[in-house]
């Protein structure tokens, strides 16, 4: 702690570590997979709309991200006033916590699972309540409803769940809710759900109009490509949004972001068809890694997981050997989808390595409704 007076709450809380960068390796073509980046270059016409916005930096970017809110609001069938964007959806997550969370009460999310939500419960100094996951690295929505009483103020879920990939169902997502109090703030965070094939997958946007208690987050950052620019949005009932203009900075996003969601959200059909592709190479390396008896958990968003706990500093270490940069979060080492080649490495390095949590090469794989 420094010896400057800070807030108490910072002794408990964790410093959010980015995913590593490739290690430079001789003669090796090296892949960064460990940030849940896309791969693929932006359309056309996003890049265009990003030089045409980058004209004038001398000028503040719209403070209301208009134009961009009523093509958005029009998208969802919703209201202007049920929308609100942020510099990426964690901006709006950690507005959603200052709204939420405070030293007398607690906050409720599974666990593992993206690392902000503990983060932020600590940064609050709020009392946070990790619910584990089920066998299969699914949320257990029976034990996150048990998890919360009186004293909680806000609920955090994660579909796909980030890192171990699968969806909450709809039928999941409406127990949940029934299960809880209506006046409870309860957020969903679909930062990865353009990628998500599972038929059951439940539907944020469509289940809001009958939970105005529900903050459903989306971001450009993932299947559309633009992370580098920090853009996201949140989608809730005008009460809640009303409240979250409160706790977001003004200008907090750019004009060239700004442009560039608009020209990509107008070509969704396109960035669809592109989320589609990383879902096939995510897929087919599921398949292949399971073949070769890792216990791979469903995989629903641009990445996949191996929950291989102790094992993971040494099958992280195996990777960056070979020029691949992987997210070890020790419960388990997260492999981004990457290009067909960076995934056939992934394949060739797994095929080499011990651990007691794969199984023989042959064994009957996984199925997506769980691990083998």
């Amino acid at each position: 702690m420094s010896q400057v007076r800070l807030r108490s709450a910072l002794e408990n809380t964790p410093a959010y570590v980015p995913g590593k960068p490739a290690a430079p390796t001789p003669g090796v073509q090296t892949y960064k997979l460990s940030s849940n980046e896309s791969h693929l270059p932006p359309l056309p016409q996003v890049a265009q709309a990003m030089v045409d916005a980058a004209v004038l930096p001398a000028n503040y970017p719209d403070p209301g991200v208009t134009a961009l809110t009523e093509q958005t609001a029009a998208h969802f069938g919703v209201s202007t006033d049920s929308v609100i964007f942020g510099a990426g959806a964690s901006e709006i997550l950690t507005a959603v916590f200052r709204l939420a969370a405070d030293e007398d009460h607690n906050v409720v999310f599974p666990w593992p699972s993206f690392e902000s939500y503990a983060q932020l419960a600590a940064l609050s100094g709020t009392q946070a309540r990790p619910v584990p996951l089920t066998a299969d690295y699914r949320q257990d929505v029976d034990a996150l409803a048990a998890a919360v009483d009186e004293d909680t103020r806000l609920l955090v879920l994660c579909s796909p769940n980030n890192p171990t990939g699968p969806t909450l169902h709809q039928d999941e997502l409406d127990r949940l809710l029934a299960a809880v109090p209506d006046d409870l703030l309860v957020v969903l965070d679909e930062a990865y759900i353009e990628f998500a094939n599972d038929p059951q997958t439940a539907a944020g946007p469509a289940t809001l109009p009958a939970h105005k208690n529900l903050v459903v987050l989306r971001t450009f950052s993932k299947a559309h490509g633009l992370a580098g620019l920090r853009i996201g949005y949140a989608l809730a009932a005008p009460e809640i949004i009303h409240e979250l203009h409160k706790a977001i900075p003004p200008f907090s996003v750019s004009a060239v972001a700004q442009a560039a969601a608009s020209a990509s959200l107008a070509a969704q059909g396109e960035v669809e068809v592109r989320a589609k592709e990383v879902a096939a190479l995510r897929d087919g390396l599921v398949d292949r890694l399971r073949q070769q008896g890792w216990p791979v958990p469903s995989a629903q968003g641009n990445f996949v997981w191996l929950p291989v706990h102790e094992d993971s500093d040494r099958i992280e270490a195996a990777f960056k050997a070979a020029g691949l940069a992987v997210r070890n979060l020790h419960d388990g080492v997260r492999i981004s989808v990457g290009p067909e080649a960076a995934m056939d490495r992934v394949v060739e390095v797994a095929s080499g390595l011990e651990s007691k949590y794969r199984t023989a090469p042959g064994a009957p794989a996984a199925t997506d409704g769980g691990i083998a």
